[in-house]
């Protein structure tokens, strides 16, 4: 399946370290090779990257990882494909509007017999799943709360989103980055860890790739961050897994709110790919 990356900052910040390493599972030290994508959040809008191709080997994923775009909360996505080709429409973040603002949206996981009926503004572009998902996610927000002139603020739509997680986890593994840009929210089906950072900032190593930052230089004595990952980007660091069925909202580089739905399962991993590598009969990834 996939891989997240998130990040919730107290202050604007860049994220091209840790994507560096992030961007080698890419087709690299990983097979999530049809495409990738990354959303920053930023005063004025939502500026977002998308390519088709492994990022490992993309000029545009090189381009992320050494320009210092700094946003308090970010989203990026590496894919590989179970259900859709590879193609630019495929491609995580998807972003749709919502109540005048930018709602960005990425998934690792693979969804079976999930047909919902679409109706309204919100329908896939794509072929995906997880396109679908994110349509209708947003399509029971809006039937919830359409009478408001602008979307409720996180801490009372976050028990609605849990429970729409929750129905649609049903059909499958189903871990999210979900933001607007006032806070990142994460639900966990299978597997999702987080990293908080906060002072003293220690030197983190990548786990991807021979690469070391010294934290302490870059951020403030009052700074803090959140990093969540669908597996550990760098070596010493005390990364925590989410529980299945887990729910946390992420403001400023903290959490404010977690729930965990109990009858939330995981699903075994598909052993099919419909991407460029493919996988054997055993579920092994093939040689590209």
């Amino acid at each position: 399946m996939c891989q997240l990356l998130g990040m919730s900052s107290s202050a604007n910040a860049a994220i091209t370290f840790s994507f560096t390493g992030f961007a080698q599972r890419g087709g690299r030290t990983g097979d999530h090779a049809d495409g990738w994508g990354i959303a920053f959040y930023e005063r004025s809008g939502c500026r977002i990257f998308l390519d088709d191709q492994p990022a490992c080997d993309s000029p545009l994923a090189e381009f992320v990882s050494r320009y210092p775009i700094k946003s308090k909360i970010v989203l990026a996505h590496l894919r590989k494909a179970t259900q859709g080709e590879p193609m630019l429409s495929n491609s995580h973040p998807f972003q749709r509007e919502w109540g005048g603002q930018s709602w960005i949206f990425a998934t690792n996981g693979d969804l079976r017999d999930f047909h919902p009926p679409l109706r309204g503004p919100f329908l896939p572009i794509g072929s995906t799943d997880s396109e679908k998902a994110f349509c209708w996610l947003l399509q029971q927000l809006r039937e919830r709360f359409g009478n408001r002139l602008q979307p409720p603020g996180w801490l009372e739509m976050a028990p609605c989103v849990a429970e729409l997680c929750a129905s649609i986890a049903r059909h499958g593994n189903f871990n999210i980055l979900l933001s607007n840009g006032q806070g990142l929210y994460a639900h966990c089906s299978s597997r999702l860890v987080v990293l908080e950072r906060r002072h003293p900032f220690p030197t983190a190593r990548l786990v991807d790739c021979d690469v070391s930052l010294d934290l302490g230089v870059l951020n403030r004595r009052d700074d803090r961050m959140v990093v969540i990952a669908t597996a550990p980007l760098t070596i010493d660091e005390p990364w925590s897994p989410l529980k299945t069925g887990e729910s946390r909202l992420f403001v400023d580089g903290e959490a404010v709110w977690r729930h965990t739905h109990p009858d939330t399962r995981m699903f075994p991993a598909p052993t099919t790919h419909s991407g460029r590598g493919g996988n054997d009969a055993d579920g092994r990834p093939m040689a590209r």
